[in-house]
């Protein structure tokens, strides 16, 4: 029976892309890859909208994570970080393991930060050399509007960087790194750009690259410096993970031949259909903002016996909730490789499962509702052509 794969990481790969990694290896000092890391460097760009070297690194995100820190970043120094989730609390968690300082604004995960909730932070923290923030958290389905704090502290002549860990929003979300004014920017390979997990992505702005050039703290394999002067020549300061760079190249063309721009609108199309179809079976959301990436939905009564009817019945594995969310919400993936009929067969396992423990709902009321979604964007876009 066929298997389905609906977590935000890791996300399906393309059959071209699976079938570009099955191809036999080549040897990384070589023209031949060479050529490969050129062209991925260009489509690097075009996904980040930015003029500036996106760097690949041989790492989960949270090793471009780390990097964004060490390469900018001195001992003592002090940065306001948001905790509305797993992985914005990791930012204080990296920043503290390297002896700088940092400052929590905490945020009731399932909620995002807002411009003005940054502004008080820094004005109770004026040394404060980096801003912190998650784009899309992965643990709760949030979306923070990084777009408009970067504005407000521009506004407010706010000299230090922001990093943001765009991990779940690269290719889900509108980045456009040069015209935001945005400092850093990581993501991972296991999301949006649909290849297996190993690779970690990371562009730093020229602020950045100046504030590097002070940075104190350790940094050997993760050296950013070394890594943009390799690229400057198409190549590598370490060995690469070489299958899964032959994997970005064919999904970098696969983004680029779509239009970064029809991506954008793609995540936020299926998004929409989804948690329509969710809301029809009598379902809650559980985040606000949502991300485009993920979204999270409170688990129903007998949610234990739900969650494992979609695994075992019905073959789809979605994520759980983390930490304080553990058995409280379930987090069903639109990142990456999906399109309208992925989300109709998860709603159909969703009201599947629904059905078998007793859930009252209208029957068919979810995938109703979302092809209801599908149905006006198409004539939203016949309307526009």
């Amino acid at each position: 029976m066929k298997t389905r794969l609906f977590t935000p990481g890791p996300t399906p790969v393309p059959e071209p892309v699976m079938l570009r990694m099955a191809q036999p290896i080549i040897h990384h000092r070589t023209d031949e890859f060479r050529d490969v890391i050129r062209r991925v460097s260009d489509n690097l760009k075009y996904l980040f909208c930015t003029a500036q070297p996106v760097l690949t690194l041989t790492s989960s995100g949270t090793g471009a994570m780390e990097a964004a820190i060490v390469n900018t970043l001195s001992a003592g120094d002090e940065l306001v970080f948001v905790n509305g989730g797993k992985f914005g609390e990791r930012w204080g968690e990296i920043a503290q393991a390297y002896g700088l300082t940092p400052h929590q604004l905490a945020v009731p995960w399932g909620t995002a930060a807002t411009p003005q909730q940054i502004l008080e932070m820094l004005a109770q923290h004026p040394a404060t050399r980096a801003v912190c923030l998650t784009h899309s958290e992965t643990s709760t389905g949030v979306f923070t509007d990084v777009q408009a704090i970067t504005a407000a502290l521009r506004q407010q002549g706010y000299p230090g960087l922001v990093m943001v860990d765009g991990i779940t929003a690269v290719g889900a979300h509108e980045m456009r790194f040069d015209d935001w004014d945005i400092d850093v920017v990581v993501t991972g390979s296991q999301k949006g750009l649909m290849i297996p997990p190993g690779l970690a992505f990371i562009a730093l702005s020229q602020r950045a690259w100046e504030f590097n050039q002070t940075s104190t703290l350790p940094k050997f394999y993760f050296n950013l410096a070394e890594a943009r002067d390799s690229l400057k020549a198409d190549d590598t300061p370490w060995t690469p993970a070489i299958t899964l760079m032959l994997g970005l190249d064919e999904a970098l063309q696969m983004i680029r031949h779509e239009g970064v721009e029809n991506v954008w609108a793609r995540h936020g199309r299926l998004a929409a259909a989804l948690r329509a179809g969710a809301l029809a079976l009598g379902l809650r959301l559980f985040a606000s903002p949502s991300s485009n990436a993920v979204t999270s939905i409170t688990l129903p009564e007998h949610g234990g016996a739900f969650m494992k009817l979609l695994k075992e019945q019905y073959r789809v594995t979605v994520a759980a909730g983390q930490e304080s969310l553990k058995g409280k919400i379930f987090r069903v993936s639109h990142l990456g490789y999906y399109d309208e009929a992925d989300m109709l067969s998860i709603l159909f396992a969703i009201e599947s499962a629904l059905s078998d423990i007793g859930h009252q709902h209208p029957e068919g009321a979810g995938l109703a509702a979302a092809q209801g979604v599908f149905n006006q964007a198409a004539r939203q876009r016949q309307g526009g052509a």
